[in-house]
């Protein structure tokens, strides 16, 4: 997988950040659905400030030494800001249960205070080669109240030279006056017939329409579902819900428990948010094949499963559209459930019952 190109979709933002040149904001979010390139964008865009030799575009040349430190992570001019649980630090927060069966501390999923110190910290001290200096934040909404708070005085007074860009799947949940404070850019959805040809330039020949409607258009989600983490997994749950309707649920239940546990589930991505809504989408194709018309136009996430699907789902759209309504109270609880395979198992229940009449 190769995207050290910037999409051809994203361009006309980059031509923006090009043509304001000097005039760059000192603060910008990167506002979009997850997969829509805003991280990628604002790191070449940190490299691009940072480089000693940019291209007649304002692209990074990647050769001169402030490009080799941004290639190694480790320009003294660069401060990336993530969550604990993405750096190697010893910031921890609630527990998680070890192969031994013992408590181990997780770390947190949370952007925190001393970390935004910290920053501000090495702001104060003047660039390396006497330029620019770029903070990213990922994802901004990260942020706990302590260090929204202390992020939002570095961008009333900002520190010379210094560029904040904020990459955030859901703005809204930042602080209006932080929003206030920084220019937003929007990052699109592309043009379908683009966002597939841009797909298949990348190795996927047969199955990208597919893997882009799973990921809703988005050209850079998909690829996880083509040769990234989650493609098996994808995989697995369709064949699970194919067998369901003979299978046994509450089985079913204890293999999910198992996988959301397995050491890579992590790493991977895989959680029980995700898996809901995952049967959410299962669940609309299945609404809509019931009501007839062409698979391959009435399938948007499974249109690879659309045969089965229709089969299965044939005669019964109503109720599949039903559970998908009850599915919604349980997105809403399925990040923090009090006891994950019970929760698993009234779901699959209920999605049994609803779809193919089972009533255990």
């Amino acid at each position: 997988m190769n995207v050290d190109d910037l999409p051809p979709w994203l361009m006309p933002l980059w031509q923006r950040a090009f043509t304001q040149g000097a005039r760059l904001p000192h603060a910008i979010l990167l506002a979009g659905a997850p997969g829509s390139g805003k991280r990628l964008f604002a790191e070449k865009l940190g490299q691009s400030l940072l480089c000693n030799t940019r291209d007649s575009q304002g692209f990074a040349c990647g050769v001169c030494g402030s490009c080799k430190w941004f290639g190694a992570a480790n320009h003294p001019d660069m401060h990336r800001v993530v969550p604990a649980s993405e750096e190697a630090g010893d910031d921890v927060d609630g527990e998680v249960e070890a192969d031994s069966g013992k408590k181990e501390k997780k770390k947190s999923d949370q952007i925190r205070i001393d970390q935004m110190r910290d920053m501000q910290g090495l702001l104060e001290i003047s660039g390396h080669q006497g330029g620019r200096r770029v903070v990213l934040i990922d994802p901004a909404e990260a942020m706990n109240s302590a260090a929204a708070n202390a992020l939002l005085k570095s961008l009333e007074e900002p520190p010379i030279d210094a560029v904040f860009l904020l990459v955030s799947h859901a703005p809204r949940r930042l602080l209006p006056t932080i929003r206030s404070r920084c220019q937003v850019w929007d990052f699109p959805c592309p043009e379908p017939a683009i966002a597939t040809q841009w797909l298949k330039a990348r190795g996927a020949k047969e199955n990208a329409e597919a893997a882009l409607g799973f990921a809703s258009g988005l050209p850079l989600a998909a690829l996880t579902f083509i040769d990234g983490p989650l493609a098996e997994a994808r995989q697995r749950f369709a064949r699970d819900m194919l067998a369901l309707p003979k299978g046994d649920p509450l089985k079913l239940a204890g293999q999910w428990d198992s996988w959301l546990k397995a050491k890579d589930a992590d790493k991977t991505g895989l959680s029980m948010t995700l898996l809901v809504s995952w049967l959410q989408r299962w669940l609309s194709d299945g609404a809509r094949l019931a009501a007839g018309g062409d698979p391959n136009e009435k399938a948007r996430f499974f249109r690879d499963f659309a045969p089965q699907l229709a089969a299965l789902s044939s005669g019964r759209g109503e109720s599949w559209i039903a559970c998908y309504n009850e599915l919604l109270a349980y997105r809403r609880v399925a990040q923090h459930p009090l006891n994950a395979r019970l929760f698993l198992e009234d779901v699959l229940l209920r999605v049994a019952r609803s779809t193919s009449g089972k009533t255990a």
